[in-house]
């Protein structure tokens, strides 16, 4: 839902924003200030950085020596950690003394001493279903020398020691160039087996023995083998179910499954389940359906027609089924799972948008529909059903005026807002202000150029990330912008690390992304942090290219004075407003009927 409250005067805001800046620097120079990280603070990164500022005439002493800083005073060292507690005393002048305490953690936990496992290292670490003749490990660490074995459904089984394992970085790794695979010092020991015949195995007990002492311990899951001819079938009752690699919210989302997908549970994992097709949804988004047989669909004749701003395709199913969707150049691959054609006739018009519709069963239970675009550039696309009909929209480009916005809509999304700060400056500034100052000037130079903007929010308000993304499947803008400030994780360098980043998800929004994070570099001579594929909830929309703008790093003492200058944010402003003007003339001439 946007929101649109009470102030309306874009200049006025400016002008606004502007002026709490000044005041927000004005009041950090009475005192050391220190934004981060708080005076407690725990992490498991070998290193921290130190932000804050202090009035740039006087000397800022970290542990008794002076550390540099901006013309402005600002600050971000980083430092060195130790496991345990990390002291920094921080004074101003030989006054205003602050001390901060870092405790470092290990990543993982220390193994315990003598017989022991490994705190929640035994596997499976959850209640599972499978299928008869599925393998299922069982796997614990202990100590290298240790003899691991696990009793299960009256089987005795030795667990195995399992060559040198590493410990995977997480997936922000990839902002600080840290992403690389550490080898772990714990032995794990594992052992798989199949069970053929349907039923409960039960709990896997494990058992440890080391210098002659020996433990038992129960698994923190039980096993069952389900019963093929008895699977359960359920139903989608998300608006749009979110599928993923597997089961938990570290895996990969897939194509979200429209409401009213049916589908057969084949295996599940705590409160997941494994879909027949192969992705994973929580339970709570589905709902089991009695006495209804594992969904097998016949698909027939399609159609297409054209509707205000879109082609819509509707696809004739007896069933409602999984699907998958998969953007390429100048093609959008439509899958559909647990389907047979019976397809002799497609009914397609000659097309703004689309070229030519093939398909084909890829197999026995799959058929694919490929749309052959007239370019490469994607408009989003929305798909739904209505029944047990698919109804697939594909969105056209815009009808518009060469070198202006008019015909354009941007949806812009100023980030964070309310009791959600975002990052914050050196002098405590959040990020929620910087993004709505900038957010407002944008709107403003967008409207100049001829566009219709929508903003999620135009004062302090909090916004959902859900209410966010339900904004562009609502309003389906030609494009959707989300407009941020950048930090780092603990063991970044908040002094060397500056710059505009772009993130985008889908394809259709990569070169979007790719020419503005250019633009920007070169027209205002800002440094580059990149462009980057990332699985945000503000890149994930797929109703229209949406890309996720990071315009500097608010952390570091230099460039935030870029960040808060009033001109450089009108020049900003006015780079990516003129940068859209620029795209649209790059993919998206003037429309030209399709030849007939």
């Amino acid at each position: 839902m946007l929101h649109s409250p009470a102030r309306t005067a874009l200049a006025l805001l400016g002008c606004l924003a502007g002026s709490t800046t000044v005041t927000a620097v004005v009041q950090a120079e009475s005192v050391l200030h220190l934004t981060y990280p708080p005076l407690q603070h725990q992490t498991t990164a070998e290193r921290i950085f130190l932000i804050g500022t202090a009035p740039p005439s006087g000397t800022v002493m970290v542990n008794g020596r002076a550390i540099a800083r901006s013309a402005a005073g600002h600050f971000a060292p980083s430092f060195p950690l130790q496991l345990g507690d990390n002291t920094f005393v921080l004074d101003y002048n030989g006054r205003d003394e602050q001390r901060v305490v870092v405790t470092r953690v290990p990543i993982a936990p220390p193994l315990p001493d003598g017989a022991a496992f490994l705190p929640d290292s035994l596997v499976p670490a959850r209640t599972i279903t499978r299928l008869p003749g599925e393998t299922i490990c069982l796997e614990a660490t202990a100590a290298p020398d240790a003899i691991v074995r696990a009793h299960l459904s009256g089987l005795d089984i030795a667990l195995s020691p399992q060559p040198p394992a590493v410990r995977l970085s997480s997936n922000a790794a990839v902002l600080t160039a840290t992403n690389r695979p550490q080898p772990i010092a714990y032995q794990i020991f594992a052992s798989c087996i199949r069970a053929i015949a349907a039923g409960p195995l039960g709990i896997p007990e494990f058992y440890l023995e080391l210098d002659g002492e020996q433990i038992a311990r129960s698994g923190p899951g039980s096993i069952e083998i389900l019963e093929p001819s008895a699977l359960t079938v359920v139903e989608v009752t998300a608006a749009a179910g979110v599928a993923r690699s597997g089961p938990s919210t570290t895996y990969s989302r897939l194509t979200p499954l429209p409401r009213g997908t049916r589908a057969t549970v084949t295996g599940a994992e705590g409160d997941w389940l494994r879909l027949d097709y192969g992705g994973w949804i929580r339970a709570s988004e589905t709902q089991p359906l009695e006495s209804v047989v594992p969904p097998q669909a016949i698909v027939r004749g399609l159609s297409a027609r054209q509707v205000p701003g879109a082609t819509e395709v509707t696809i004739p199913l007896s069933l409602p089924v999984p699907i998958a969707i998969q953007q390429d150049d100048d093609t959008l691959t439509l899958t559909l799972f647990n389907t047979v054609a019976q397809t002799d006739t497609i009914r397609f018009d000659a097309d703004p948008l689309v070229r030519r519709l093939d398909w084909e069963q890829r197999d026995p239970t799959t058929v694919q529909y490929r749309f052959q675009l007239r370019s490469a550039q994607q408009w989003g696309y929305t798909a739904r059903y209505d029944g047990t009909q698919l109804v697939l929209q594909l969105r056209h480009p815009p009808q518009r005026q060469s070198r202006s916005l008019t015909g354009v809509v941007v949806l812009l999304d100023p980030g964070h807002g309310g009791d959600e700060l975002g990052t914050r400056g050196p002098t405590g500034y959040p990020e929620k202000a910087m993004n709505l100052d900038v957010s407002m000037l944008l709107a403003q130079a967008l409207r100049e150029r001829g566009a219709t903007v929508y903003l999620t929010r135009t004062d302090d308000s909090a916004v959902s990330l859900g209410d966010r993304a339900a904004a562009i499947a609502e309003q389906q803008p030609t494009v959707a912008l989300s407009i941020h400030y950048n930090a780092l994780p603990d063991d970044g360098d908040a002094i060397e690390t500056a710059g505009i980043g772009a993130f985008w998800y889908h394809p259709q929004a990569h070169d979007l992304a790719a020419f503005l994070h250019d633009y920007l570099t070169e027209t205002l001579d800002r440094p580059s942090y990149g462009v980057f594929w990332n699985n945000l909830a503000l890149t994930r929309p797929h109703a229209a290219p949406t890309v996720l703008l990071e315009l500097g790093f608010a952390i570091n003492p230099e460039e935030f004075e870029w960040i808060i200058d009033p001109p450089s944010q009108q020049a900003l402003a006015r780079a990516i407003a003129d940068g859209l003007v620029r795209w649209f003339d790059r993919v998206a001439p003037q429309p030209t009927e399709p030849k007939r």
